[in-house]
């Protein structure tokens, strides 16, 4: 697994500038001090406005435990858990330039303990480890293979919570589905109403791009979320924002039915691969 290169820590604020210009773009604000990351988002000052509405769904005291922060981008999520004591927190990306900006951020505020990788979701299982608490913010909507990536997670690293987020669109409501589905409406040939109602779970499809980025591929009613989630093993515990989940790891429904109850294609820790 490659690891991101460590700029120099900058000694001014002219040189701190400069270094934050060297790294760019960015894409996470974070403050240095004296110099900000990125200053003219337009979201605004993102992601520090968002974190402030459900930081307190959080534990405010995280020593002694581990955190994996998946798609960690320039570490803000990261260096928040360090914040709070974490012992062990590891971020992950697949884009270089991110995690150098992670090390760059972590370096300049001085924090020891934080270590970032360059893996992506779905080779999670190359950890070899589980974590207390899993970040899986602002990536689901990104990937080709989403419920993949939530069995992996659930398969090979989450022990206890999981922090989700993703872009929702559509309905809010959550409409009550059976267990099990008819074919037809009974007495007849047609098919159940289920599916036209705009609570039921619900996954768009982006075919071309979404706000500039051809990569925003999902975009899942808040129903479909919350089913997504159940169906990988995680049982949601709050819903501090609209989009944000804390969950924690439970049983699969299909767990004892077959290889379908968890990940299709499961992935192989380091010592399997040997």
């Amino acid at each position: 697994m490659k690891k991101a290169t460590l700029p120099i820590p900058s000694s001014s604020a002219r040189e701190l500038q400069d270094a934050v210009e060297t790294l760019g773009p960015w894409f996470q604000n974070i403050d240095l001090g004296e110099v900000q990351t990125a200053p003219d988002h337009f979201l605004g000052d993102y992601p520090a406005f968002k974190f402030a509405r459900f930081a307190d769904a959080l534990p405010d005291d995280l020593t002694g435990k581990s955190v994996l922060d998946i798609g960690c981008n320039a570490g803000f999520y990261t260096i928040e858990m360090k914040r709070r004591g974490a012992a062990e927190v590891l971020g992950i990306d697949t884009d270089p330039r991110y995690l150098a900006q992670a090390e760059f951020v972590a370096d300049t505020l001085g924090f020891k303990g934080v270590e970032f990788r360059e893996l992506s979701v779905y080779d999670v299982a190359k950890i070899g480890r589980r974590f207390d608490l899993v970040i899986f913010m602002g990536v689901f909507y990104h990937l080709r293979h989403p419920l993949l990536a939530l069995d992996l997670i659930r398969d090979h690293v989450a022990n206890d919570m999981l922090l989700f987020q993703t872009m929702q669109r559509g309905s809010e409501d959550v409409a009550q589905v059976p267990e099990d589905h008819p074919f037809h409406v009974p007495g007849t040939t047609q098919p159940p109403a289920y599916f036209d109602d705009p609570g039921y779970p619900r996954m768009h499809f982006i075919e071309r791009q979404y706000a500039g980025d051809w990569t925003n591929w999902w975009a899942p009613n808040r129903a479909c979320s919350e089913a997504m989630l159940r169906a990988a093993g995680f049982s949601v515990e709050v819903r501090p924002e609209a989009e944000v989940y804390l969950c924690k790891v439970a049983e699969r429904p299909f767990a004892g039915w077959g290889p379908g109850g968890g990940a299709v294609y499961p992935a192989k820790g380091q010592e399997e691969q040997a």
